[in-house]
């Protein structure tokens, strides 16, 4: 049993992800996830979900594809941020008792996908209104 979720990665959202993924891929000196390099012959793939790495394997980053989104407008808060955090628990159990601990501080819940098989999650969003994650890894 885990005492406390861990920060998985931090999840940006993004019109086109693969351009948004090359910018933070080459920013901050990272790679994909295997299975996830773009095309080897220049062509243009469409992806919805990119995962990058650092060095040692960690996840960094992910870029999640979002065709409807306005880019934010910071400082104005007239378009705000869109970033979510996923933070991972080790199985189910601890996924159930994290998420009632994150609603008794005070979150609400969003997206129940516990019963996934592939991989149970939780959407809650935060006191303020900020979604996050808390899955199963």
């Amino acid at each position: 049993m885990s005492q406390y979720p861990v920060l998985l990665h931090t999840a940006i959202d993004a019109r086109d992800c693969r351009a948004l993924g090359e910018f933070y891929r080459q920013l901050l000196d990272l790679r994909y996830r295997e299975g996830e390099e773009p095309p080897s012959n220049g062509s243009l793939d469409d992806v919805d979900w990119l995962v990058l790495l650092d060095e040692e394997g960690n996840r960094v980053l992910t870029i999640q594809e979002k065709k409807d989104t306005t880019p934010p407008t910071w400082p104005s808060e007239q378009v705000p941020m869109q970033m979510h955090m996923d933070f991972k628990v080790p199985d189910v159990e601890d996924l159930e008792r994290h998420r009632e601990r994150a609603e008794a501080l005070g979150a609400r819940l969003i997206l129940d996908r516990s019963e996934d098989e592939d991989e149970p999650l939780y959407v809650l969003a935060d006191p303020a209104g900020h979604p996050f994650c808390l899955l199963v890894q």
